[in-house]
């Protein structure tokens, strides 16, 4: 007798890749004439910016540039000064062939180490590496086994619930603002900030994303050591096409300022903001696929394949703050705070005893004046912990797809202690992936042997927590067949406690 088999796709979960690589660094910085020369450096920083990202059978290809900036001391009392360069990349990384109808490249890192050297007062040397962390995840369409009908079959079904990766958007985009400043400022330090998404509106095939950039610029007024600080808010409106997306989507979307640029106005006029920002998208749709996960036949030997069916779920959405405190002695008791940063190392999602967690480190750098009118940098490490609003069913791997952002630093410089509070924030979104066993493929054999008719009645001792589809697949009888002889309710599947089972039909 011939056995139906109705199957239809699963949107399964690929394999995790990571792979780590290592970006040189390598320039020389020439001091503009408009900068006041060097007289002694202070710290450099290193970071990544991915503008595109290519999967090729084999080969991710990620192109950017590393904004490679320098602090120094100005001589002559020009006190704290900064001076940048973007050090365009092509990095290729070698990644397993993976079937992909969809992919997401998180990149992440820290700095394995910088040299930095002053060859004269115009000219500064880097030399160093970035540590690059890239994870790649993947989608790709299984064929399963939906139903089966025909040949005595029983089957026991299992519905998988989870999500289809819709969309996949990783675009720059330019914002333009004014910065108004009190005064002309005599430097400009530093520029950064972060930005939030206020609302996002899936149509048939597009977004439209709201929110607005906080851009905050460290200056420095003429004649003055200390620093100031300049606000200003920049809307943010985009449309962007979405093919394939409809609004029952699930939708992320982070915007990470990756690049302020500040053009000086006439005289008192404002100064013209440009912001990079790139923006992150991802949507998903829900989905529910019913699989057989056993079967057997009450008339023939079946032959199962079975097979491994890795689900993703969108676990949680984030957009939580998390603070924490580091502090420590400075050799200078009378040191003066000048300036603050800080920088984040790749994030982690993990089970802990007390539920789901985000992890990440985050280093403070702290720049003091000391007794001696010379600029030192300090740093301390500190560990966020995000608790997460995820459930999980045992056994199922967390995956992140977030951005770290700062959104307070408190620093403080008394009796010859540094004390540093980071409260960063986190957004993006938590996938839980579980592996679910269904039939890959099924084949009917030889005809069973009839049962002995002299033997009338048969009982099993079954042990608590048995499945009832596993007895009757021993047995070869159909399960309804022996929850009525029992009398056990139509929906059961596992045996609550030890009991005397009949066994019918044999």
């Amino acid at each position: 007798m011939e056995l139906k088999i109705f199957r239809d796709t699963l949107p399964q979960a690929g394999a995790d890749c990571t792979v780590k690589a290592e970006l040189p660094l390598e320039t020389e910085i020439l001091i503009s004439d408009y900068l006041p020369p060097v007289f002694k450096l202070v710290k450099c920083f290193a970071k990544p910016v991915v503008l595109q990202k290519q999967l090729q059978p084999g080969r991710l290809t990620l192109e950017g540039y590393l904004r490679c900036t320098v602090f120094y001391q100005g001589e002559d009392g020009a006190g704290l000064c900064q001076t940048e360069q973007k050090l365009p990349f092509t990095k290729q990384l070698e990644v397993p062939e993976l079937p992909a109808a969809s992919w997401t490249a998180l990149v992440e890192g820290q700095t394995e180490y910088l040299n930095c050297r002053a060859v004269n007062p115009h000219r500064i040397e880097v030399r160093g590496a970035f540590g690059l962390i890239v994870t790649l995840r993947t989608q790709s369409p299984a064929e399963v086994i939906t139903a089966l009908a025909d040949g005595g079959i029983e089957q026991r079904l299992q519905t998988l619930t989870g999500v289809r990766s819709a969309a996949v958007l990783e675009k720059l985009v330019t914002v333009e603002g004014e910065l108004v400043f009190a005064k002309r400022p005599a430097a400009i330090l530093d520029i950064t900030g972060t930005a939030s998404v206020r609302e996002i509106k899936l149509l048939s095939g597009k977004a439209v994303v709201k929110g607005e950039i906080r851009a905050l610029c460290a200056w420095r007024a003429e004649g003055e050591t200390a620093l100031q600080s300049q606000a200003a808010a920049l809307p943010f409106n985009q449309v962007v096409d979405l093919d394939g997306v409809t609004e029952d989507c699930r939708c992320l979307c982070v915007l990470e300022p990756v690049g302020f640029t500040l053009a000086e106005g006439e005289q008192d006029a404002a100064s013209q903001l440009t912001v990079n920002v790139m923006m992150h998208l991802h949507a998903w749709r829900p989905f529910q696929l019913q699989i057989v996960a056993d079967a057997f036949s009450t008339q023939f030997e079946t032959a199962i394949t079975p097979q491994e069916l890795a689900v993703e779920q969108l676990a949680c959405t984030l957009n939580e703050t998390a603070a924490a405190t580091a502090s420590g002695p400075l050799p200078d008791a009378g040191a003066q705070l000048r300036a603050c940063f800080v920088s984040y190392g790749p994030a982690q999602a993990s089970m802990t005893a007390e539920g789901a967690v985000l992890t990440a480190r985050a280093v403070a750098t702290a720049f003091a004046e000391n007794s001696l009118g010379e600029l030192e940098s300090y740093e301390k490490t500190m560990e966020l912990r995000f608790p997460l609003a995820a459930e999980c069913p045992p056994g199922a791997q967390l995956s992140a797809e977030c951005w770290l952002s700062t959104e307070n630093v408190q620093c403080s410089c008394a009796g010859g202690t540094l004390e540093v509070t980071v409260t960063a924030r986190a957004e993006g979104a938590i996938l839980c992936r579980t592996v679910q066993q269904g039939i890959g493929s099924i084949e009917l054999g030889d005809e069973l042997t009839p049962p002995d008719p002299e033997i009338a009645l048969r009982i099993y001792y079954a042990q608590a927590g048995e499945e009832l589809f596993a007895i009757a697949r021993r047995f070869h009888v159909s399960p309804a067949q022996m929850r009525a002889a029992n009398g056990l309710d139509a929906d059961m599947q596992t045996l609550p406690q030890a009991q005397h089972f009949l066994v019918p039909g044999v």
